[in-house]
């Protein structure tokens, strides 16, 4: 379902019972049924195949249009088509959109015949080009209309659709206290009829009960595209959209009178909130300090690739949930509405942000200096930002990801976006994703900054995470640090005795390494108050064709959840442990080292319980107590030679917990 919620207005879903073919494929008997959402990559690209088809297919279907619809308005509605989308109406052009993660519209009104089928049309490409966001990326550029298509029905009077797929209503939160809440609600309407008198009329709803209403007449001249009538309203001691603690939302519907009739409704979320980042002190929501402990998250999954039904969305929310995340950054584009809307109804503080992606370590170019890729850029930003603004989860933009500043330097088109986020919203923060040196210019631009760290991982060890951290602190107090990336590989097909170190690049990811990594870099992110926020990477397994490491190619496999979600690494019942306190459990890690050579083992537990004791063939080995990071840890047991059963029970007061597995020494 979109991020808009329609009332006078119809809305019907176009997903079912589309041809497809790809545009070499002239043939008559080329075309093949297919079902929205679509990618025509989820085979090829998650193969590892790195050159994967990045090219052209063509989308067709019939849509009935009513005679009875004769006098109405007719709109497109597309959520995302990767990346260059163009429209034909009966074999007519409609309209191109150019980039792979925003919704569109486009009018079709007197386009159709009325009383017949017509055809629909939809060329998409997703080969390379220069002149649009993301030009490089270490994940996979899917083709293919991967989201929901709508046709949706208003009277020639509306609320408009057409402002950048917008809405059509941004509640701007002016002035927003414990006190009192101060909100513009600017409604931009569209007319395809004659000068009409209209009320645009405000309700603040709590549940059932009405708590506000409020009107603004205007006259819509005729034609009107995007007219903004902005009507101010005030909520006194109102009930504060408060994170995961209390994910509070009023309802706000906007309704659109002409000559005594409802023409229009949309209804949006209101989640009233205040939040600031202090240099020292970090993340403060509704004036209170708030750790942000953060996952980011790519939108794929095998088979499907990145044509995610809702089920899917709800299972990852479901996963992190349980993990206890309280933040995540939405990497490295904007996402699906559906997920977007349980962010906010969770409590999730969220990054949202542009495709603006550099090579990282590898080889080409984020940036262009050409005059289509920046118009593409702020294009992109506008559609993010007014497509999500009344999301209360959403409190940070993000500008970029890893760019470099040799060769074309993006660092005055940077601050060319900055100043065009603000300008768009100026109640939020800005930020990016950096990892170039602590006071590169690049840096310095955005409200907040953040870096991508992997200490550990791609060389050194995660006590440099530590020093760097403490480093650029001192030599640079005035910014506002957060860890925008931190992780590890890891293959549950790996196993080993310790965590020693690895190729990152090799075919070997032990997943010890991983829980290792993990827990020693919590701690020097957990210890430092001034990091605004981290978000580790990834919550889960991802494509990425390029890849070659792991257990197999194109998949990175840094994620604490497999691709499939079918299996947690042990790195994530670490987390549980230390984000989770209301779910009591007791998890053995090392778990999958099934087949053993040495008797001499060491055993750890995770729990979020005050005690555990462990248990080796029936025999207790004591109970303990954890460590400050929610870590049980017996040294020095020995194992016997064949099967061995290891069970641990956690204790609560009453509440008792176990879990066990079977370890075999050869």
């Amino acid at each position: 379902m979109p991020s808009l919620s329609f009332a006078s207005r119809e809305e019907m879903l176009l997903n079912e019972n589309w041809s497809f073919r790809f545009v070499h494929q002239v043939q008559k008997d080329s075309p093949r049924r297919i079902d929205l959402p679509h990618t025509w990559n989820a085979q090829d690209a998650l193969s590892g195949k790195q050159d994967y088809y990045r090219g052209t297919g063509i989308y067709e279907k019939n849509i009935s249009v009513s005679s009875g619809w004769k006098g109405k308005r007719l709109f497109l509605r597309f959520e995302g088509v990767n990346t260059v989308a163009q429209v034909f109406v009966n074999d007519s052009y409609a309209g191109e959109h150019r980039g792979g993660y925003g919704a569109f519209v486009f009018e079709i009104t007197d386009m159709v015949e009325y009383g017949a089928d017509n055809k629909l049309t939809v060329r998409v490409s997703n080969a390379p080009d220069a002149g649009i966001m993301p030009l490089v990326g270490d994940f996979n550029f899917y083709g293919g209309i991967y989201r929901n298509v709508y046709l949706l029905l208003t009277d020639e009077a509306c609320i408009s659709p057409l402002d950048y797929a917008s809405p059509g209503v941004y509640l701007i939160q002016r002035n927003v206290t414990k006190e009192n809440a101060g909100i513009e609600v600017a409604v931009m309407l569209s007319n395809s009829g004659k000068d009409t008198p209209v009320d645009v009329c405000i309700r603040i709803w709590d549940g059932d009960r009405l708590i506000l209403e409020k009107s603004q007449g205007a006259t819509l001249p005729a034609a009107a595209v995007n007219m903004p009538v902005s009507v101010d309203i005030s909520i006194p001691k109102p009930h504060l959209w408060n994170g995961r603690k209390d994910p509070f939302m009023y309802t706000a519907e906007v309704t659109l009178i002409s000559a005594g009739r409802e023409t229009d409704r949309v209804v949006q979320p209101l989640g009233l909130r205040f939040c600031h980042v202090d240099a020292e002190k970090g993340f403060f929501l509704n004036g209170e300090p708030l750790k942000l402990r953060g996952v980011c998250r790519h939108q794929d999954r095998p088979e499907t690739g990145n044509a995610l039904r809702p089920g899917h969305h709800r299972e990852d929310m479901d996963i992190m949930l349980e993990m206890g995340v309280n933040a995540i950054r939405l990497s490295h584009y904007p996402q699906d509405a559906y997920f977007l809307e349980m962010l906010d109804k969770a409590g999730i503080v969220s990054w949202a942000e542009i495709p603006f992606v550099g090579p990282g370590g590898y080889m080409d170019q984020g940036f262009v200096n050409s005059p289509s890729f920046r118009e593409n850029g702020r294009e992109q930003l506008k559609e993010l930002i007014r497509q999500q603004y009344n999301h209360p989860s959403i409190c940070f933009w993000g500008l970029f990801n890893e760019l470099k500043t040799y060769g074309d330097n993006p660092a005055e088109y940077v601050a060319e976006l900055n100043k065009l986020a603000h300008d768009e919203d100026p109640t939020r923060m800005t930020t990016s994703a950096s990892f170039l040196e602590d006071g590169n210019e690049l840096n310095k631009i955005t409200d907040l900054i953040a870096w991508n760290k992997y200490y550990g991982w791609y060389g050194g060890s995660p006590e440099g995470l530590a020093r760097w951290a403490d480093g650029i602190h001192k030599a640079f107090p005035q910014y506002r640090t957060g860890i925008s990336e931190y992780g590890a590989g890891a293959s549950i097909l790996h196993q080993q005795d310790a965590p020693e170190a690895v190729n990152a690049s090799g075919w070997w990811h032990p997943e010890i390494v991983q829980t290792h990594y993990h827990i020693e870099t919590w701690k020097i992110i957990a210890e430092r108050e001034y990091i605004w926020g981290s978000f580790l990477w990834n919550m889960f397994d991802f494509g990425a064709a390029h890849r070659t490491e792991g257990d197999r190619p194109g998949i990175n496999d840094k994620g604490l959840v497999t691709f499939d979600r079918k299996v947690k690494k042990d790195a994530f019942y670490f987390y549980k442990a230390n984000w989770n306190r209301e779910a009591p459990f007791v998890y053995i890690a090392n778990r999958r080292h099934t087949e053993r050579t040495s008797a001499k083992t060491g055993i750890t537990v995770f729990s979020n319980m005050p005690e555990t004791e462990l248990f080796v063939n029936g025999k207790s080995l004591g109970r303990k107590r954890p460590d400050k990071y929610a870590v049980f840890t017996w040294d020095d047991v020995t194992l016997r030679k064949g099967s061995n059963t290891i069970s641990v029970k956690g204790y609560e007061k009453k509440s008792v917990c176990t879990d066990s597995v079977v370890w075999t020494v050869r």
